[in-house]
């Protein structure tokens, strides 16, 4: 009786929250990526439609999307190296809890004009609050510039991207956009995300999971030396003196 009773108070409770005006439906291209010794990067078509209960109102901000593919989570820690008797070390270090190992965002506009600095800190969404919302044990004074710098040369990598004005929206319902992933992606589950927004704030959020695994070879050598390190290391013994041997050879044949 009581259990019954529960249910029917959740369920009143659940029908007196408002309904959502607009809803992000969205899909991907593919789901899952294979990374093989062929893998020279690959492309995710992020696309979908908002439904809507009713028009939005005359007055209504504009209507904006965003798209984020964000990696598996690394702890990182980022040095700054210095002059010090004539031999250059590191110095001074900073530690990053965790950052994404690729993180993409592409907007339907500028990403200020499209979300507010609150809803970003909110929801994480622009590439220095992927990062630092996860927080960082510091070491050094100017932590921010090893941030920084650490944008600077994953962005140089190809792992973070901001790109703005780089999802079509069209008849303020559909709307589609391609995120670019390079070959030196990390294996995991990538997560994906599209944000509904007006005025800055976010009005709805859809999510989906991007697998990325190893596949061929790759996935037989990085078992076999999970399982099998003893095995694994025999056999690139057994490699290496192969390759000697068959440039020693190829040596003498050319000599000749």
């Amino acid at each position: 009786m009581r259990g019954g009773l529960w249910i029917t108070l959740a369920w009143l409770a659940l029908a007196a929250l408002p309904a959502r005006a607009e809803e992000v439906l969205a899909g991907l291209s593919q789901t899952s990526v294979a990374l093989t010794s062929t893998f020279g990067g690959s492309e995710i078509l992020v696309f979908g439609a908002i439904r809507r209960d009713a028009p939005p109102p005359p007055d209504a901000p504009p209507m904006e999307i965003i798209v984020t593919v964000e990696g598996p989570p690394q702890r990182l820690s980022v040095w700054r190296k210095s002059r010090r008797a004539g031999v250059w070390m590191n110095v001074e270090e900073v530690r990053i809890a965790r950052a994404p190992s690729f993180y993409a965002v592409a907007s339907s506009a500028a990403l200020d004009v499209a979300l507010s600095a609150t809803e970003d800190l909110r929801h994480s969404v622009s590439v220095p609050r992927a990062i630092r919302s996860f927080g960082t044990m510091t070491m050094a004074e100017d932590a921010p510039n090893f941030v920084e710098a650490l944008i600077r040369l994953r962005t140089e990598d190809g792992l973070f991207d901001t790109i703005p004005a780089t999802v079509e929206v069209t008849a303020d319902t559909l709307f589609r956009t391609t995120i670019a992933l390079p070959a030196n992606l990390a294996t995991g589950t990538y997560r994906a995300r599209v944000l509904l927004t007006r005025g800055g704030r976010v009005v709805d959020i859809h999510e989906s999971a991007i697998e990325v695994r190893q596949a061929g070879l790759e996935l037989w050598l990085s078992s076999l030396a999970r399982d099998r390190p003893l095995g694994y290391g025999l056999l690139a013994v057994a490699l290496a003196v192969l390759a000697g041997w068959g440039a020693s050879a190829a040596f003498r044949l050319l000599q000749r």
